[in-house]
């Protein structure tokens, strides 16, 4: 699942390719919203709120859509041939010469704007969003202090923008094994500041890497690797929860307690 800092440049590419510009023809390729038609609205704005994507178009709609594990939006020119299957696409908007596609979108929903915390009032501040709050990510993540440190921080609610790479990833840092119960994190402010720091460096960098080393198989430290980018040792991977909501774990056995 794209983490929050892909999700922010998938929302400037909207932003970019869209704002301003009048509808020319929509179409949505879901059931609830297959007769829908957006033609003649301008597009004011598309931000990400976590890993949520928000398109304001017109006075007070509001396409929703998110990602989740195999979405992703292209943006091009009318004609240009579509770099995925016509049949995943569920989303299709044209505004004059330019053609915004979602294709595999997990979430696709038209909403009055007055309605949009309905689809993101639950999430907790988001670390690339303008309503960040270091202090109220702290005590949200300590509401639940038995709970693991990895599932705390993947739970939106506490922190918005953190998926798998970025969990494993901030538990190496801190050096603290994935289930740790988050009560037993020292210095929990340090950890949020880190992610804070390591998706606003991201945001302009595919790939999400957190050694400093942007060479391929040594972005990260555990995250995808055989052998820790620190010392060495055998890194553990533990999978869990169903196929397409899976949860996958890293840890090296050596450097995290």
């Amino acid at each position: 699942m794209p983490e929050g800092d892909a999700v922010w440049r998938t929302a400037r590419l909207l932003d970019r390719g869209l704002s301003g510009r009048v509808l020319t023809s929509t179409d949505f390729r879901v059931p609830a919203h297959a007769t829908a038609s957006l033609a003649g609205e301008q597009v004011v704005e598309t931000i990400a709120r976590g890993k949520h994507l928000l398109t304001r178009i017109g006075d007070d709609l509001t396409l929703h859509t998110h990602l989740k594990m195999e979405g992703s939006w292209r943006v091009g020119h009318v004609g240009e041939r579509w770099s995925k299957p016509a049949h995943t696409a569920r989303v299709v908007l044209r505004a004059e010469d330019v053609e915004a596609v979602g294709f595999s979108l997990g979430v696709v929903e038209l909403l009055p704007r007055s309605r949009e915390g309905d689809a993101v009032g639950h999430l907790g501040p988001d670390l690339l969003g303008p309503d960040w709050d270091a202090v109220t990510a702290v005590a949200r993540l300590l509401r639940d202090p038995d709970r693991p440190l990895a599932e705390a921080l993947l739970d939106q609610r506490n922190l918005a923008g953190i998926g798998n790479v970025y969990a494993a990833e901030l538990c190496f840092l801190t050096g603290r094994l994935p289930t740790t119960p988050v009560g037993d994190v020292a210095r929990l402010e340090r950890l949020v500041a880190r992610a804070h720091l390591l998706l606003t460096a991201n945001r302009e960098h595919p790939g999400m890497p957190t050694t400093g080393n942007l060479r391929r198989g040594n972005m990260h430290w555990v995250y995808g690797r055989r052998e820790c980018g620190r010392c060495g040792t055998q890194v553990r991977v533990e999978h869990q929860g169903e196929p397409g909501r899976e949860r996958v774990r890293y840890w090296c056995p050596s450097c995290q307690r």
